[in-house]
């Protein structure tokens, strides 16, 4: 065990927050997956679902490791080759894509002879954001063009936004507002980015309006976003979505200390109770203080994500752990604001705690390019280090040296005088 930990590099506090996160994870996922194991199976047995998420954790932990050794400024070329593959693996999903869950758009796909299903616009995520980082870092050093930012950094932002956009709205936003968010911090001209959220202002009202007008286009998703979104704000009784309504009951039954671990009720009536909605299912069974609990875990990984960007040693390095970083704390704040009805139904799951495969192995993926982040300046730290001690060591031998050198001459000067030639070693030549 000692071995492992040694060979685990980079920031250590990272390590023990996704850890903890991880493990938390289990209790929950292992309660929430009842109604799965009902509807599937007809037993209520749900160690098969909690063996498939300690398969997804141990998956994405083996993924954390081998990608934090990759030395971090490899994936800047990365990123240029991957992003057409990811355009051809969302275009893919948009019309071959697999359905899971009820879901009423195609956001999977499968990976053949495996049966194993991830959301592209998940990779598509992380792929953008090095790309977008990479950008960014290159142009520090001279002025930016917006006729030439428009092609170079814009065009590939809005092709995989178009792409995500029809199957997965609340996807498409976020990774729009964290683009902004990043090119903001990456000090792109403000007034630039002014025009560009006009612009993906005007292009999402194109596109509802092309939705409207041509619903066999994309069956369900305008209205499903309208629906949403008015149930969001009606103050009407019974108007609320029916996940909605058991959420609330759910975080309503918890009160401040839960009913405990593996007790909650709604789990048997919430859909998606493991994944999209967990986090009403830790509140109704840890209470106040479990949900806040848990918000407080994702907040120090934030906290530690600034620090780490603050540390790293390059723009690039800054700027992939914030493009990274940020999404996955925002991503968990949208699930537990949906959860309390602070935000409409999004989708979007709990990162590191709700099951499901793809989401945890992209979220782990983007923690271990942050961790080789951390990883380089931990490396450069070990590196100074040593180079002190070797020029210490250096230094000793060389005072020692220098030590015995001045011994040497003052006992050569003490013990023979010019005078005494008895045993002079320079007696011959002193006689003549």
């Amino acid at each position: 065990m000692k071995e492992l930990l040694h060979r685990l590099k980079g920031d250590k506090v990272i390590w023990s927050f996704v850890a903890l996160l991880a493990l938390f994870s289990f209790m929950p996922v292992f309660s929430a997956s009842s109604n799965l194991a009902y509807m599937n199976h007809g037993s209520g047995n749900t160690v098969a679902y909690l063996v498939k998420h300690l398969f997804h954790i141990l998956i994405g932990f083996i993924m954390i490791y081998v990608i934090h050794r990759i030395p971090y400024h490899y994936w800047r070329g990365i990123s240029m080759f991957a992003l057409p593959v990811v355009w051809l693996l969302l275009a893919y999903t948009l019309f071959k894509g697999t359905v899971i869950d009820g879901a009423n758009a195609s956001r999977w796909i499968q990976v053949p002879f495996i049966g194993i299903t991830f959301q592209t616009s998940a990779l598509a995520s992380i792929v953008l954001m090095i790309f977008v980082a990479r950008y960014l870092s290159k142009k520090r050093e001279t002025p930016i063009a917006f006729k030439s930012s428009l092609w170079e950094l814009w065009t590939p932002v809005f092709v995989t936004l178009i792409l995500i956009l029809p199957a997965n709205f609340s996807t498409a936003a976020i990774i729009f507002a964290m683009v902004v968010t990043l090119v903001f911090i990456g000090r792109y001209p403000l007034k630039y980015i002014s025009v560009i959220i006009a612009a993906g202002i005007v292009g999402l009202t194109m596109f509802v309006l092309v939705a409207k007008a041509f619903p066999d286009a994309f069956p369900n998703r305008v209205d499903t976003w309208i629906s949403r979104i008015d149930n969001f704000a009606t103050d009407k009784p019974d108007e609320d979505d029916y996940q909605i309504e058991k959420a609330k009951i759910a975080i309503a039954s918890g009160g401040i200390y839960g009913l405990g671990p593996g007790k909650s009720v709604q789990k048997n009536f919430l859909p998606q109770s493991s994944s999209d909605f967990i986090y009403a299912i830790i509140v109704e069974e840890w209470g106040l203080l479990g949900g806040i609990g848990v918000m407080l875990l994702y907040l120090l990984l934030f906290f530690r994500f600034i620090v780490a960007a603050h540390k790293a040693n390059s723009l690039f390095g800054k700027l992939a752990v914030v493009g990274l970083g940020f999404p996955i704390i925002f991503q968990a704040l949208i699930n537990m604001s949906v959860a309390v009805e602070f935000l409409p139904v999004t989708g979007q799951t709990l990162p590191l705690i709700s099951s499901g495969g793809s989401s945890i192995w992209m979220t782990c993926i983007a923690i271990g390019i942050i961790i080789g982040v951390t990883k380089k300046d931990e490396e450069i730290a070990e590196e100074n280090a040593d180079k002190e001690r070797r020029a210490d060591a250096l230094q000793r031998l060389v005072d020692q040296q220098i030590a015995r050198e001045e011994a040497a001459e003052l006992a050569l000067a003490e013990g023979y005088g010019i005078e005494d030639l008895s045993d002079n070693p320079l007696k011959p030549v002193l006689e003549k």
